[in-house]
Order: structure tokens, then sequence, then C-alpha cells
């Protein structure tokens, strides 16, 4: 392979045999943040289909949604638009003991609303001299925060547009807003440029992630999070089935007769 030649992408094999690794790793850190009451904030960001939701589904699957809570906003409702910007994600903030995965976040105010003008370029200028400081209150108040940025190329991105269009089992995931965005991708590169600019800070600083390789993005970005958060492996006792008692034993299945089951069609 030459130097500047991109690596062949992961083969599933071996992709889903590292990923196992990691998730029981995931799992020791789960009971690590239950055990020690940690606040931890990750932050997914980039652009429409760079992989956000697969890697946050990758991460979160063997893991309880309990400890690990996924939180994806919908549009601010009228009520919502009239509050502070930030406050209706401050409300999602975790507490001791939890994990809270933000698919997109406050950053919208950095990108879509700003490229799309749901803001004002006052609203935006605002939004990235005062984010620092909300950041740095949340960190300074003991969170752990952990902002990723998903790097898609421009043809990877094509590709997988196209692939929603055909597939019936993604064209879900396929929004107006989607379609809009694919022609301004140099216009969201300027307001990305921005963001990094005012919010990579010492106290919060952005980490990228090249992600045209689905499969070896999700193993660096869970790699990472188990880096940047410190933790041990707590020793837990086997767990040892009681035995079932037969007191009022009775045939238990007798009494669902001429109740209806679902249609066995398989």
């Amino acid at each position: 392979m030459a130097k500047n030649e991109p690596a062949e992408k992961m083969k599933r094999k071996a992709y889903e045999k590292e990923l196992e690794k990691l998730q029981v790793e995931l799992c020791h850190l789960q009971e690590w943040v239950r055990a020690q009451k940690l606040k931890v904030i990750i932050i997914f960001e980039g652009r429409d289909a760079a992989g956000k939701g697969g890697t946050i589904k990758a991460l979160t699957e063997k893991v309880s949604p309990r400890v690990f809570r996924v939180c994806a906003l919908p549009a601010p409702s009228d009520r919502q638009k009239s509050q502070l910007f930030l406050q209706r994600y401050i409300e999602q903030y975790p507490a001791g003991g939890e994990i809270v995965i933000f698919d997109r976040s406050w950053y919208n105010r950095a990108g879509v609303e700003y490229v799309m003008g749901f803001c004002s370029p006052a609203e935006h200028k605002r939004f990235l001299e005062l984010c620092p400081l909300v950041e740095k209150f949340a960190v300074d108040a003991g969170i752990i925060l952990i902002k990723l940025w998903l790097e898609v190329g421009m043809e990877e991105q094509e590709l997988r547009f196209r692939a929603r269009i055909e597939d019936p089992l993604r064209q879900w995931k396929l929004s107006p807003m989607d379609t809009e965005s694919f022609g301004r991708w140099y216009d969201y590169s300027r307001a990305r440029d921005m963001m990094f600019e005012a919010t990579d800070t010492k106290h919060a600083p952005w980490r990228l992630i090249r992600s045209d390789d689905k499969r070896r993005a999700r193993l660096n970005i869970i790699s990472h999070i188990l880096q940047a958060i410190p933790y041990k492996k707590i020793k837990r006792e086997k767990v040892k089935l009681p035995q079932r008692s037969h007191k009022g034993r009775y045939n238990d299945q007798a009494s669902l007769r001429g109740l209806k089951f679902v249609e066995e069609r398989y």
C-alpha cells in the first residue's frame, strides 16, 4: 500500500471481534461510573451521514440505558424557543452515575441553525462567545465532557446518501433538511471551522475522527472514551440462582387454555 493511500476498509469479522472486547470494557466502565457517581457528557457532532447513529448504537447496545442515556432532542417547541437557548440541553445534564450521550447537541446553533438561517448572525456570534463559559461551568462542577466530531469525506457522504435513497430500510434517515444540507458542503465547512476556533478549549477540547470507514471510526471512538474516563474493574460476587419453591404448585399452563396467543407464522 502506498504511503498516502487510504487503508482498506475494515472487514466485518475483525471489527466484531474488536468491538466485543471494547464492549466488555464498557460494561466495566459502567459499573465504575455507577459506583463512583460520576457525571459524564459525550457529544456526537458531524455532518449528516457521518456515522453518528451507528456509533452510538455500537456504544450503547450492551450497556444499561439507565447509565448510558441517549439524548436526541427534537426541534424546539414554541415555549422552548422563548427560553434561554441552552436551557433545554442543561435540563438533560447527568446526575451522579450517569453518562448522557447527545446525538447532536447545543452545537446545532453553530451548525445547522447558522447555515440554514434558523438563527441570526448575532445569535450565532453570542453562542460562540458564551458556549466555552457554560462548558467551563459544567466541567468545574465535576462533569466529564467529551466532544467528538465525525469527519466524513465528500465522496463518502454522497455514497451514503444515495444508499439511503435506494434502501427502504434506511429511507427514514433522509429528511428535507438532509437533502438541503447536501448542497451546502462548504457552508457547513466554514461553520465547522468557526465553531472549532471558538470552542476548542483547554477545558473542553474537540476530538476529530475520520469516519469514511465506519467500523474503524466506531472502534476508535469507543477506545477514546474508555481512555478519557479513568476507571477500574469492580469485582462482583458471582450470582447464584435460588431454588424454585414448589409450594402451591399447579398446572400453570392449563390455566392459559382458551386465551388467544399471537399467530405462529414462523
